[in-house]
This record gives C-alpha cells, structure tokens and sequence, in this order.
C-alpha cells in the first residue's frame, strides 16, 4: 500500500450538505437563542463570519477559538465574552437538530469503514471553524463516532484553517508522516486539493463539490464513494 492514512473532510464529504442551507438554517437556530441576549439576526451572523474569516487568516500564532472570540468582541466589546457559555451551550444542546439541515449517505461511514479494515489510519480533516462539540455531533450524523478517528480538528485544537498550507503541514506533523504517506478526500477544490502542494495524495469527491474558481477537476482523481474505494486499491 503506497499510502498510510487516508484524511477526510466532514461537511460536504463524509456529511453531504449545501453550505448555503446548512448555515443559514442554524445560524437562525443560534439567533433565536442568543435574542434574549440582545443579539439581532443579521448583525449576529455578520460578526459570525467576520470572526470565521479571522480563523481563516490565523497564522497559528493563537487557537482560531481565541483568534475568533477576540474578532467578535472587536465587534460587541469585551462583555460579549461572557456570552461564551451561552454558545457553547447551544452547540451543545441545541444545534443537534441542525441535523435536518443536511442530507446522510450510508456509503460514507462504510467507506471508512472498509478503508481501516484494510489497515490503514483515518483522520478528520475538517476545517477546524466549529467548537470539538460541534465536530463530534456533526461526526454523528455521518454514522460514524468521534473515537473511529484517530484526531480530528476543531477550533479549540489548532491555530490554522484551510486553505493556509500550514494547515496541512500541521495535520501532517500530528500524524507523523509525510505528504506522500497521506492521502486528502474532499469535497471543496480551493480547500481540500491544496494539501497536493505537500506532496499529499489527494481525491475530491463530487457529491457536493465546490469549486468556486471553476478549475478543470480532470487533474484531480474524483468521484463518489465507490471510486475513492476504487482509487485507493489503485495505489
């Protein structure tokens, strides 16, 4: 076998969505529990993803947990900080019936499944944006557990997101291996198929691709599960 872990990414890969539905959806959930806070809607999600592009730009100097609620409470002021609670509260509790926001496909817990019956490492690289409650509930919707992965990424855990090829690096460094040891299955081209620049294996499956820039997927193995199974024979 030419490689030793296979690493995955969740939303939009092991957990099909449509980004769009699914934060939108809970986005509106988290609002109606922080209105009594004094949060409104569209000003709340604004802020949300002014913090998320903070984590996106961490250069791994903090947490993007910090890198984010420092960004917020650029924007609310240091009070909001004791708001923490109520949305680690939410995401907790309330954000497991974000789970009707997306869709379920059996084939991928059976493909991790198979591919760890065949020896080989499984991690989750997910883009680490959400809290590790977060990540293990949304684990859950794909039928798999948290403990099948070897680790996996959360904002609590890491101080970089994807596309930053440091990401990779560090994911690498945590695995102890090589690029050419790995291989990256993911759904989003700008975000998933950079981890080639690290001399990575990559696949992109197309169920719920993303490709913003419109690049040519051809360079790219891709396709469903079947022929991530497929593939990985291959190597």
């Amino acid at each position: 076998m030419a490689i030793k872990m296979v690493m995955f990414d969740l939303d939009g890969t092991l957990l099909p969505m449509d980004m769009d539905v699914f934060t939108g959806g809970y986005f509106k959930m988290l609002a109606e529990k922080a209105a009594p806070r004094g949060y409104e809607l569209h000003s709340m999600v604004k802020a949300i993803w002014h913090g998320t592009a903070a984590m996106v730009r961490n250069d791994g100097s903090c947490k993007n947990e910090d890198a984010f609620w420092k960004d917020f409470a650029a924007t609310y002021g240091e009070k909001v900080l004791n708001d923490k609670e109520l949305f680690d509260d939410f995401y907790a509790n309330e954000f497991e019936e974000a789970k009707k926001f997306c869709g379920y496909n059996p084939k991928a817990a059976e493909a991790v499944h198979r591919i760890k019956d065949q020896g080989l490492r499984v991690a989750l690289a997910t883009n680490p944006l959400f809290p590790q409650v977060a990540t293990e509930t949304r684990i859950r919707w794909t039928g798999l557990e948290p403990d099948e992965f070897e680790f996996f990424t959360t904002y609590e855990n890491i101080g970089w997101c994807k596309p930053n090829p440091d990401y990779y690096r560090e994911v690498l460094r945590r695995a102890g291996l090589k690029g050419e040891d790995c291989l990256m299955v993911g759904n989003d081209v700008g975000e998933d198929m950079v981890a080639a620049e690290l001399g990575m294996k990559v696949f992109l499956l197309t169920d719920c691709l993303i490709n913003k820039s419109g690049e040519d997927i051809s360079r790219y193995p891709h396709g469903s599960f079947d022929e991530l199974e497929d593939y990985i024979k291959s190597l």
